[in-house]
């Protein structure tokens, strides 16, 4: 358990709250509200995304890979009285058979795994034909501008911040194979300008 990682986990959910007031619940809600059936949840966090799973999931397991995250989760699940089962789970490696579930959740994920590439490989594996990848995530600017700068400060913000903020990610999902059914290009509120820049939406596997 590295040091960043405890610094990262306990101070999270302080730094989200700005970002949340600022907009992201909404986007959160709006996002999951395509969330049905036997849901799985990836990079879960701290379990932010609990309380807009509506009725519709009627299953919900989240996989969260760091350990000092996973312990909070695990207390918000209990805190709720959250049905949601917790496991511990890189995106790249789902320990799930395949076809094993309707929906897959991906909230500010796909930015910080280690294989994007890798992990939409996994998520589709895991998902039934028909399922669906819900997601909202900060990517790479259309700008040419901001996009050069987020290509100079992606380094430092990695460090920082623990993910990529230049990711082409919504190229990345369609060429894994998932058909773009939904999106929306927004802007995140509260953050720093290079990631700014955000899709929201859903993509299907075909069935």
């Amino acid at each position: 358990m590295s040091l960043m990682g405890r610094i990262f986990a306990l101070t999270y959910d302080r730094s989200m709250a700005r970002i949340e007031k600022a907009g992201f619940r909404e986007l959160r809600e709006r996002a999951l509200a395509r969330a049905a059936g036997d849901v799985l949840e990836v990079g879960g966090g701290t379990g932010g995304n609990l309380p807009y799973y509506g009725p519709a999931a009627t299953s919900l397991t989240i996989a969260e890979p760091e350990a000092p995250m996973l312990k909070r989760l695990e207390r918000r699940v209990r805190e709720q009285g959250s049905p949601a089962t917790v496991v511990r789970a890189a995106a790249e490696d789902l320990p799930f058979a395949d076809d094993a579930f309707d929906t897959v959740v991906s909230t500010l994920v796909l930015c910080g795994v280690r294989d994007q590439r890798q992990s939409l490989r996994e998520i589709r594996r895991v998902l039934r034909p028909g399922g669906r990848l819900v997601f909202v995530e900060h990517v790479r600017s259309d700008d040419p501008k901001l996009a050069r700068t987020q290509d100079r400060l992606n380094r430092l913000h990695r460090f920082v911040a623990r993910c990529e903020c230049n990711r082409a990610t919504l190229d990345a999902i369609r060429g894994e194979g998932f058909e773009v059914e939904a999106l929306e290009r927004t802007m995140l509120n509260g953050v720093p300008r290079i990631v700014r820049p955000a899709i929201v939406g859903a993509a299907t596997v075909p069935a």
